[in-house]
């Protein structure tokens, strides 16, 4: 199992209030708030990766094209949970890559949307269950 993650950002402070914005609504809870970094956990202490955001030491552009970090997906236990996080990534102003909707091409029942971060990178909201 994955501990944890780590992501450089362009600009800590908006990154910070998208993701206390966003995460709360994936099952997320705060961990660590600190000036040079701040972290989420899995709420009520549930087993799962952590999320570690740092300042970017270096400039650059992220790419789920390229080599690296293709996209994170956070398991939601409902549909309606999916579509909750979507509407609140439309509310954060988030580049929308696929509307919530259910993927034939993966083992059912999947239903999922994904979305654009502010650093670009790739986001998805997931149930694997057929209940709202």
């Amino acid at each position: 199992m994955i501990g944890h993650l780590g992501l450089n950002v362009a600009d800590l402070e908006a990154t910070r209030q998208y993701y206390r914005a966003l995460l709360p609504l994936l099952d997320y809870e705060p961990f660590l708030d600190a000036p040079d970094q701040f972290a989420y956990k899995p709420v009520g202490d549930r087993r799962g990766a952590y999320l570690f955001f740092y300042p970017a030491p270096e400039v650059g552009d992220v790419s789920r094209h390229r080599p690296g970090l293709q996209h994170l997906a956070f398991i939601v236990p409902t549909r309606s949970a999916v579509d909750a996080a979507l509407a609140r990534a439309v509310e954060l102003d988030s580049e929308i890559v696929h509307p919530a909707r259910r993927w034939p091409e993966y083992p059912p029942p999947y239903y999922a949307a994904f979305w654009l971060d502010p650093d670009g990178f790739y986001l998805e909201a997931v149930c694997h269950r057929d209940r709202d």
